[in-house]
């Protein structure tokens, strides 16, 4: 296996560090920055003892913005919620109270839609209708209207300004090594022609990889195949590389063999919602790019999930969602389906009593618990449901405990609901008062003895990605107000020291 490529973006900004390639050589002038800094070897020439002063002079200039986007932060978080106060007095917050209360309304009525039925479930799917309007007109009525538009824009002022001050404090996304590896000279390829709608003719997809010498095996969407047995024939065939156009269910089955062996492993984004192919960064769009990799890809070491003896690259769902897909009219209306199922689940009318417990941390009686391939996000409502990295060597876990309308509410309103459990994990064993547990593994409903015992494989996967491709947005840092306080009040450079992460 060729050594890492790893590029450091501390390196790219002042001109220093190496870039390590397949043969193991650095750019000469790189290496020669970074040992002249450290008092070894020549001095450096003064094109970059000028180069330094360029790059601190643009640092301190950073710096400075830096300072002020997080001054500005405070100030329009300060004036979102002094605003309602100062505009309307009393009234104003008599009617701020009225609308948290509205707020929590419409939370609980969510919580009966899901939970009842009949005339109950009706009056309270009006009502989660009925209670925001009220609040609207209750608003206009009073002149206030304008007065809570306006803090809704400093507030989303405040966050934009306080996650620009604290991007370059160390709070990035971890990035992944690329490893420079030859291309394959047999790679095998199954392709599911009704994945995603039909994305494998509507791309092209198999002519373009038969083009470039892969072997292709469509799946006959009308009978059951076994899609691992053909990935280990194709191995036994001499097959160097193994990939996948399908739902993320056939490619966890087809990534365990890859792993097994010790192949690199194509991901073909030509299923329906491709979160796996989103988290490795590939063009979702249009999958016939990530044919690319075949000729010029780099690889990525990734973990692999196991339920039992069952891979996943995704998720597994106990409780709620691993019973709900097992409803025979889930794959034709999803909605349908899980209103019909949830009532007696969440109210826990049927359906096992769970335990899960997650190195030694024990989570006692949750409606539902979300064992994941690395962790999700969970601090960002545009970001979630993306994981920062898939090579951590850590399961997710995520369990939801609700029994009533009012935790309902503190789960939506509240930072730290205590329905609510967040933790990683290397092992997480799911037991249950059946001997059955329903189980959703990346989308696909199993049944599997209790208990389930969940690890994770760290970077047993090698995945072959197009060297050109999208990647995975930067994840924005975690608003710390104490940190945006610190960084307001910093003369000169900034208050938190940055630091480089890599994996």
């Amino acid at each position: 296996m060729a050594p890492p490529r790893w590029i450091f973006a501390s390196d790219a900004v002042r001109g220093g560090g190496a870039v390590q390639d397949g043969s193991g050589a650095a750019d000469a002038s790189a290496g020669t920055m970074v040992t002249a800094g450290c008092g070894l070897g020549h001095p450096p020439a003064p094109a970059f003892e000028r180069r330094d002063e360029m790059g601190s002079a643009m640092d301190e200039r950073f710096h400075r913005r830096q300072r002020w986007a997080a001054r500005g932060a405070l100030a329009a978080a300060a004036l979102a919620a002094l605003l309602p106060l100062v505009s309307g007095g009393l009234r104003g917050l008599l009617l701020l109270v009225a609308g948290l209360a509205g707020l929590a309304l419409t939370a609980a009525a969510l919580w009966w839609v899901l939970s009842r039925r009949g005339a109950v479930r009706i009056a309270s799917a009006a009502l989660a209708v009925v209670a925001p309007a009220g609040l609207i007109t209750a608003f206009a009525a009073a002149n206030l209207l304008w007065v809570v538009v306006l803090s809704l824009l400093l507030w989303c002022g405040a966050v934009w300004s306080g996650r620009y001050a604290l991007r370059s404090t160390g709070l990035r996304s971890v990035r992944v090594k690329e490893y420079r590896t030859p291309p394959p000279l047999r790679p095998f390829l199954l392709l599911n022609p009704r994945s995603g709608g039909g994305k494998v003719g509507k791309f092209n997809l198999q002519e373009k990889a038969e083009s470039l010498g892969a072997r292709v095996v469509l799946l006959d969407p009308d009978q059951h195949q076994d899609v691992t047995a053909l990935a280990r024939a194709a191995v036994a065939d001499g097959a160097d590389l193994l990939g996948v156009a399908g739902g993320d269910g056939t490619q966890a089955l087809v990534a365990a063999v890859a792993a097994e062996h010790g192949l690199p492993f194509l991901v073909i984004a030509a299923g329906t919602r491709n979160h796996f192919a989103m988290d490795l960064g590939l063009d979702r769009d249009d999958p016939s790019t990530c044919l690319d990799a075949l000729t010029d890809g780099v690889e990525l070491r990734v973990d692999l999930g196991f339920a039992d003896d069952r891979p996943f690259v995704n998720n597994a769902s106990f409780g709620v969602y691993g019973a709900v897909v097992q409803s025979p009219g889930y794959r034709e209306d999803k909605v349908g389906a899980a209103l019909e199922r949830l009532p007696e689940l969440l109210t826990r009318q049927s359906g096992p009593r769970l335990t899960a417990t997650a190195d030694g941390t024990v989570v006692a009686d949750p409606q539902a618990i979300l064992v994941s391939n690395n962790a999700y996000r969970m601090d960002d409502p545009f970001g979630f449901g993306r994981r920062e990295r898939l090579n951590s060597g850590r399961l997710g876990v995520l369990a939801v405990r609700v029994d009533s309308a009012v935790e309902a509410a503190e789960l939506l309103l509240s930072p730290r609901p205590e329905g609510l459990t967040v933790l990683t994990a290397q092992r997480v064993v799911v037991d249950a008062d059946e001997p059955q547990l329903e189980v959703g593994l990346d989308g696909e409903a199993l049944t599997m003895p209790a208990p389930v015992h969940c690890r994770i494989a760290r970077r047993a996967l090698r995945v072959r990605v197009p060297r050109d491709r999208p990647g995975v947005p930067e994840a924005p840092p975690r608003l710390d107000w104490r940190r945006l306080r610190k960084l307001a009040a910093a003369v000169g450079r900034t208050a938190v020291p940055t630091r480089s992460r890599r994996s």
